[in-house]
């Protein structure tokens, strides 16, 4: 009973802010992490009464598999979005544009957080500086997806942006784990070849693999269900067996052995959308069932941000450098990419700007990182810091951008109800 109550709890929460959110034209995601950090520990769960909010962050990471499932479906989202009659004109860029600004952020990240442990030694650590240039890599593809959805932002900067977030995050995993793996060597003076270089190369590798064969799976499944809701369901069902398995982890060899969850979901998405000829109309009912799983996920996100981060000056210093350090560089790294590729000036001005969202691949990498010991801690409380931060300033950048590219139009924010009224209308008039 208290799980359900503040299952409900949160989801009113977060709908209730996003209409205070929208007389301020904020984007629905900023109200859902308001509204979780509202019902989280700090507010609403510091009364201490279970059921009435998140009451610890121990209770907040108890419904994570909200958060996995959800992950998991906004990457099948997003690997519809590559679809190759669209990649064909936009591959290339996306390709340059996603590795460049991902290595481009993590080096300039890297040489002002090492430019910082050289004033500072007692604050940051050089494997943790190293580490955290890693995770600067990463961009939330949960907060970038569901303002496109919410505007229905379309145009040319909208059909890059996705993809390069995908790519984002791909490229972000193996570097973190090539600077994971150098920054343990630092700590044990020991250099592991295995963990600095095969182990990261073999998760993408294998990701993308076990993603198409689900893909491919899913593709010859489905043909064998003719009505929407049982495609529905076949739907939803291969996306969450997908997750789980995803998660095993074995060891073979020394070696471990892993997948990415994000990386196999979008393959899984990739696969279905080229492969099967009513993947769009499919896609548009399985994005009406996950919108309240959305809305979870992002409340839950906001109860798991740890505001005692701002307890610590050094903290709040080190973040501040580490925020803008990974501003600067998802900027200057998509606009000079993007440049070199042959963009539009709007997506060159622009596209920086729509990257900066961070969230949970971020704090994955922060988790991991936690397996440093003392340069752990410090990397994961700066990651939060700063992860608040982007999230809750983030999405409102990515909509200003769009909206001054061009690609969220007034038609875009119509009622639904509005929507209804007028089609009603309509069919009496006839």
């Amino acid at each position: 009973m208290q799980a359900l109550l503040s299952i409900s709890i949160a989801l009113f929460a977060g709908l209730l802010l996003s209409r205070v959110a929208k007389l301020f034209q904020l984007p629905a995601v900023t109200a859902y992490l308001v509204a979780g950090i509202l019902v989280g520990p700090y507010v609403l769960g510091a009364l201490g009464i279970d059921g009435l909010g998140f009451t610890s962050h121990e209770n907040v990471k108890a419904f994570s598999l909200f958060s996995d499932v959800a992950l998991g479906f906004i990457a099948f989202s997003i690997g519809n979005e590559f679809r190759l009659s669209d990649l064909k004109h936009i591959g290339k860029q996306a390709t340059v544009i996603g590795i460049v600004q991902a290595v481009f952020t993590t080096v300039l990240v890297d040489a002002i957080l090492i430019g910082v442990h050289f004033l500072m030694p007692d604050k940051l650590s050089l494997p943790a500086a190293i580490v955290l240039g890693a995770i600067a890599s990463a961009t939330a593809p949960a907060a970038t997806l569901m303002v496109v959805r919410q505007y229905k932002a379309k145009g040319k900067l909208t059909n890059l942006l996705l993809p390069i977030v995908a790519l984002d995050d791909a490229v972000g995993l193996v570097l973190f784990a090539v600077s994971f793996g150098i920054a343990n060597a630092i700590n044990t003076n020991h250099i592991d070849v295995i963990s600095i270089a095969v182990e990261p190369l073999l998760e993408v590798v294998l990701s993308l693999a076990f993603g198409f064969i689900m893909g491919m799976l899913f593709t010859f499944v489905e043909r064998f269900f003719h009505s929407r809701s049982k495609r529905l369901s076949v739907s939803v069902a291969f996306v969450l067996v997908t997750v789980a398995l995803s998660m095993v982890k074995f060891e073979i060899g020394g070696v471990h052995i892993g997948f990415s969850s994000l990386l196999v979901c979008m393959i899984l998405g990739t696969v279905f959308c080229n492969a099967c000829d009513f993947s769009e109309e499919l896609m548009d009912r399985l994005d009406r069932w996950t919108a309240p799983l959305f809305i979870m996920f992002f409340v839950l996100s906001g109860a798991e941000l740890q505001l005692s981060v701002f307890a610590d000056l050094a903290i709040v210093g080190i973040g501040l450098i580490y925020i803008l350090a990974r501003s600067l560089g998802k900027y200057f790294g998509a606009s000079l990419s993007s440049r070199a590729v042959g963009c539009d000036k709007s997506i060159v001005k622009y596209l920086g700007f729509t990257l900066l969202p961070q969230a949970g691949v971020a704090l994955g990498m922060a988790i991991k990182a936690e397996q440093l010991g003392a340069d752990g801690f410090i990397v994961a409380n700066i990651t939060l810091f700063a992860v608040l931060v982007y999230e809750l300033v983030g999405p409102m950048i990515t909509k200003i951008s769009l909206l001054k590219a061009g690609e969220i139009q007034p038609e875009g924010k119509t009622s639904a109800r509005e929507e209804h009224k007028k089609l009603m209308l309509g069919k009496h008039q006839k």
